[in-house]
């Protein structure tokens, strides 16, 4: 991983269950939530594919987004919106991350179960944890929001903005990302580029790549074409690797995306594999149940995410499974573990 950008100025480190309208101004949903009365807004440090040992800031509430993708891994988007809010009080989310750093993460990322750029006052946040630690603030965003000025200004202080390109027009777009009905393709590519513009940090663009649909030589040109245009200082490719959204979204395989790979400029890179876990943590439930609320995930990943064996592991999910608070997904031949009802409340252990 590069080296991040050194921090600029003078700073030393879930949901309705429908889409929102008019009726929703004002009133409880304005109001912050504190994170007490749903899962602990900090979790992990979780194993990620392309960023290490990650703690991941959840700001938003489950599967609030701009987005309902087809591939996405926490299943359908169940309040599709392009309305901001105060979803959290950043001085709740600041004192629940210093408590986890001696998870000794790899970065913080915001992220999390839904889009965080839906949640105002990121810079409050981004520049509390530069207050705290020298350890790099990623950004994983869909990249939906990205040309707006509030937005720009608030993620000006994160080492790393990862934004998503998994489209080529607007016809793909609206199949693969299915949109709120207020974006299109055209603006959503012109935000990129115009924060690109005024970004001072790293810019790593995944582009996923779906079987039938995005896996052709003809349309990762065309990606490949409107990827130079935003000048990212990295370009990933991924693909479905855990149960999606929709059964449909199918994974394209390991050679074929080696060999699209090159068909970037720069040269794409292959997502790979999670590194191993140290094994010097306790499988409690609370920490599992955290991990799997925010995506599924094999015995392995649970291991590695938390920092314990993987019989550990493997205990204490078989437990969770028994007992309801968690279910058994198959898919492409791997078991992966999935929180049963991941807006409930994780209680922690005494």
């Amino acid at each position: 991983m590069p080296e991040p950008r050194e921090p600029q100025t003078d700073v030393v480190d879930p949901g309705s269950g429908r889409a929102p309208d008019a009726s929703d101004a004002g009133g409880g949903r304005d109001r912050p939530h504190s994170g007490h009365d749903a899962a602990p807004l900090v979790y992990g440090p979780v194993p990620s594919r392309r960023l290490g040992r990650s703690l991941g800031v959840d700001l938003v509430p489950f599967k609030t987004c701009t987005h309902d993708c087809v591939y996405c891994q926490l299943g359908p988007t169940t309040d599709r919106t392009t309305t901001r809010r105060p979803w959290v009080e950043p001085a709740h989310v600041l004192r629940e991350i210093r408590s986890r750093l001696d998870t000794r993460p790899d970065v913080i990322t915001l992220a999390g179960s839904g889009e965080p750029t839906l949640c105002t006052g990121l810079d409050l946040v981004i520049d509390g944890i530069k207050a705290m630690t020298t350890v790099p603030v990623f950004v994983i965003t869909n990249g939906s929001l990205l040309g707006r000025p509030d937005v720009q200004r608030e993620l000006a202080h994160a080492d790393v903005v990862l934004p998503s390109l998994d489209a080529v027009d607007d016809v793909t777009y609206r199949a693969v990302n299915r949109p709120h009905e207020d974006l299109d393709f055209a603006a959503f590519v012109d935000g990129i580029a115009d924060f690109r513009s005024s970004y001072g940090g790293q810019i790593w663009l995944e582009v996923m790549l779906l079987d039938g649909v995005t896996g052709t030589v003809s349309m990762v040109e065309r990606l490949a074409r409107h990827a130079a245009r935003l000048a990212p200082d990295r370009i990933q490719l991924n693909t479905v690797v855990r149960p999606p959204a929709e059964q449909t979204a199918r994974p394209v395989s390991p050679g074929r995306l080696a060999d699209l790979a090159a068909l970037f400029t720069p040269q794409a890179e292959v997502i790979a594999g999670a590194p191993q876990a140290d094994h010097d943590q306790q499988a409690t439930a609370a920490a599992v149940l955290a991990l799997i609320a925010r995506r599924p995930c094999t015995v392995t990943d649970v291991a590695t995410g938390i920092g314990a064996h993987r019989n550990a592991a493997l205990k204490t999910l078989t437990a969770l499974v028994e007992n309801g608070a968690a279910q058994r997904v198959d898919h492409d031949g791997d078991v992966f573990y999935a929180a049963a009802d991941p807006t409930r409340p994780i209680e922690e252990e005494s």
